[in-house]
């Protein structure tokens, strides 16, 4: 995704020249987090310091559209709400989907239970029913519909939901359990029925399903929590000749998403079999991926590696937590500290260790998120939308934390460092933006851009470094001087007629 160094260089200095003759300004609105304390603030004061370094804009250099940021519904989110006063409930909502907030575009949520939900349960708990003839969506009518429908009413320009199962009910599996095991070949057309079902079961109640995943997590967790496990091949057959072609019949106009799990060289594998011909990836409308190989390594490679096999079709990044950590409660400079570890901290092979340092969080989210748009990734879907002082409520106890923390018992809502950091993209970044070129001369900042299809440019830029940052910004012939705090995410918005 990167043009030329010679033809990088030449284009800077073009830039810049013509921009010593006008010296136009660039008219953008700069909005700000740091560990200094901006939450989303918009900066008013232009830098009037020389600045060596540069950014330049290349709206002519384009990528790829954007289908949208956000997170995810569950049982412990929705659960949540449920016990929190309607006027922290609804700021809750109106945060992450209204025009103030971050406007939500994008979300997953589960198909049976997960380890986010309150304890075990499945849609088709009968065994032996191959017809689903007991198939019934009740499970959620207390807390994840109507946290959706909430959504929903909350939302101007409504959000599209991904779903996923993290295992079939344990009767379809040969190891008669909720954890690990495969899906026995002779539930395969009933496996099929039961995704039919639920999405029209979902929009009976008024909600559509924009898309599944096929399995969460199909490598791994087996001895953990819900999860059943495919091979690149299982899942390309399940889908080929039973999962695509069900819908298909049923009417379901609904996009389907391999894999669901981590980056790396697991991801490539899985790439080079759903897309290895037009039999095996036609049902196949993308990749669905996660970030829990490495705190800090996004995996440039293999993101290439999987657009390249399949340009037109969906790369989706549909899980991402700072895991196997309990929230930091009104301690925002936790989040900017690199003292969070994750699951790889204790467990990561030996090999593996470097992948899991100990890192910011912050750093984390805003590291992948412009490390992804970078990378052809075209959504970025967060976990958890809202969990307790615990990381819970977990039926595994598998503590987690989220952008926005509540205590339940006192009615009080904690809007982490995090949740700003999304909004920074969600908000700015709309569905059917293009990600353009961007050349950057300071390899202390991260950057990405996108423009949106109002016309207007949202440029993210990430400063970890604890020292502030001065630089040039330049489109076309206009240019503009900028400060970005140290440790520090900015959002500038161009507006052009």
């Amino acid at each position: 995704m990167k043009t030329t160094k010679i033809y990088s260089q030449f284009l800077v200095a073009l830039v810049i020249m013509s921009c010593s003759e006008k010296q136009e300004p660039l008219k953008a609105e700069v909005y700000e987090t740091s560990a200094s304390g901006h939450q989303l603030t918009r900066l008013t004061e232009i830098n009037s310091e020389p600045a060596m370094e540069s950014i330049a804009l290349l709206p002519e250099v384009t990528y790829q559209t954007i289908t949208g940021f956000g997170g995810s519904f569950t049982e412990a989110s929705a659960s949540l709400l449920n016990r929190l006063s309607k006027a922290n409930s609804a700021k809750i909502l109106e945060a992450y989907f209204g025009e103030s907030g971050a406007k939500y575009s994008l979300t997953r949520t589960h198909m049976n239970s997960c380890d986010f939900s309150l304890g075990n349960y499945s849609y088709a708990p009968v065994e032996g029913d191959i017809a689903l003839n007991n198939f019934s969506i009740d499970e959620d009518r207390d807390d994840l519909i109507p946290m959706i429908k909430e959504a929903m009413a909350v939302s101007k320009e409504g959000f599209k939901i991904v779903s996923s199962p993290w295992t079939a009910p344990p009767w379809m599996k040969d190891n008669k359990d909720w954890r690990g095991g495969k899906l026995l070949p002779e539930y395969y057309d009933t496996w099929a029925l039961f995704f039919s079902k639920y999405r029209t079961a979902y929009k009976n109640e008024g909600i559509d399903i924009w898309g599944f995943t096929v399995e969460n997590e199909p490598v791994g967790n087996d001895g953990n929590w819900e999860s059943m496990h495919y091979t690149p091949e299982e899942m390309t057959h399940f889908v080929q000749h039973y999962l695509g072609p069900k819908l298909e019949k049923d009417g379901h106009d609904v996009n389907i998403l391999g894999f669901d799990q981590n980056r790396g060289e697991e991801l490539e594998k899985w790439a080079s079999v759903m897309y290895k011909d037009e039999a095996s990836s036609k049902y196949y409308n993308g990749m669905a991926i996660h970030w829990y190989a490495s705190t800090y390594d996004y995996f440039p490679e293999s993101l290439q590696f999987t657009h390249n096999k399949a340009p037109n079709k969906y790369l989706i990044q549909t899980e991402a937590c700072v895991d196997s950590e309990i929230p930091k409660w009104k301690n925002d400079s936790w989040y900017w500290q690199k003292e969070a570890t994750d699951w790889g901290w204790d467990w990561a092979p030996e090999k593996d260790k470097y992948l899991h340092p100990k890192y910011a969080p912050v750093n984390r989210y805003a590291r992948d998120i412009i490390g992804c748009l970078n990378n052809w990734v075209d959504g970025w879907i967060d976990w958890n939308m809202v969990l307790d002082k615990q990381g819970g409520p977990n039926w595994f106890k598998n503590w987690c934390v989220a952008p926005v923390i509540v205590d339940p018992d006192k009615d009080e809502v904690y809007f982490t460092p995090l949740y700003y950091t999304l909004v920074h993209f969600s908000r700015y970044i709309r569905p059917g933006a293009v990600v353009i070129g961007v050349e950057n001369s300071d390899d202390d900042l991260m950057v990405t851009a996108a423009k949106n299809p109002d016309n207007s440019i949202a440029v993210v830029i990430f400063n970890e470094g604890a020292l502030p940052k001065n630089f040039k910004l330049m489109l076309n012939d206009k240019t503009l001087n900028l400060k970005i705090s140290g440790q520090a995410i900015q959002t500038i918005v161009i507006t052009q007629s």
